[in-house]
């Protein structure tokens, strides 16, 4: 039977492309939705068309009883989960900090931040060996930005990303003898649609001369560092966080 894997914001970009990879390499894919159920349900068809598992549950991972519903369903549904890909992230448009509302803190912290504490909870509740688990593995997705702090940009965004970092290091050596490994992913220019949430569509394009490899990325270059770590090929490393941003 194959592992169960869920990742979260996956019917579009980066979720999108790993859940399309991860199904390649054995993974039963649940694909997490907000409102796209359309885009959802085309990630499952091309999985399903190539040979692959997946299923489609909708949940809104900034409310938390969203979230345990969908740990529910995967249960019923699916089976025992192995894996975990915090990947669903919201950002705003180009805004000071001085500008920033409560409103879009209290937004950009909820989904980002406590989406992603509140389902790796659950997925340790369920993989941990320490509650009659048989382990598995868990990917944060961060971003440069963390490194980087987004000046007049999104600030927020960075230091919610931030958050993640330290969510992967405290939570890996949390849980590093009850059999589950976690580490996260950094990308950073990536040609994906979030960069129209901000404002600025066509984003890393413009900034690709900042990029030491002169071009921004794709959505599977990221995928193969994120599968790579869920992977048994990766046994040996946690708490670990892998940059994925062309050298910036």
């Amino acid at each position: 039977m194959s592992p169960v894997l869920l990742i979260t914001g996956a019917s579009r970009g980066i979720g999108a492309a790993t859940a399309v990879l991860a199904a390649k390499q054995g993974w039963a894919v649940a694909v997490n939705y907000t409102r796209d159920a359309q885009a959802a349900a085309h990630v499952v068809q091309e999985i399903r068309a190539k040979g692959g598992q997946a299923q489609a549950f909708q949940a809104d991972v900034g409310i938390e009883a969203d979230i345990e519903r969908l740990f529910q369903s995967i249960d019923k549904d699916m089976g025992v989960l192995g894996g975990l890909v915090n990947n669903a992230g919201v950002l705003d448009v180009t805004a000071r900090v001085d500008t920033t509302s409560w409103e879009r803190l209290e937004r950009i912290m909820r989904i980002n931040v406590l989406g992603s504490f509140a389902c790796a909870k659950q997925a340790v509740l369920r993989m941990s060996t320490a509650h009659g688990g048989k382990g598995g593995s868990i990917v944060n997705l961060s971003s440069v930005a963390a490194t980087l702090g987004a000046p007049g940009q999104y600030v927020d965004y960075a230091a919610s990303k931030g958050a993640i970092d330290t969510l992967t290091v405290g939570l890996a050596k949390e849980v590093a003898t009850e059999g589950i490994r976690v580490n996260a992913v950094r990308p950073g220019l990536i040609l994906t649609d979030i960069h129209a949430s901000g404002g600025i569509p066509d984003r890393a394009n413009q900034l690709a001369h900042q990029v030491p490899m002169q071009r921004p990325g794709t959505a599977t270059e990221v995928a193969e560092a994120i599968v790579w770590l869920l992977s048994d090929a990766a046994s040996y490393v946690t708490g670990t966080t892998i940059d994925v941003g062309g050298g910036r």
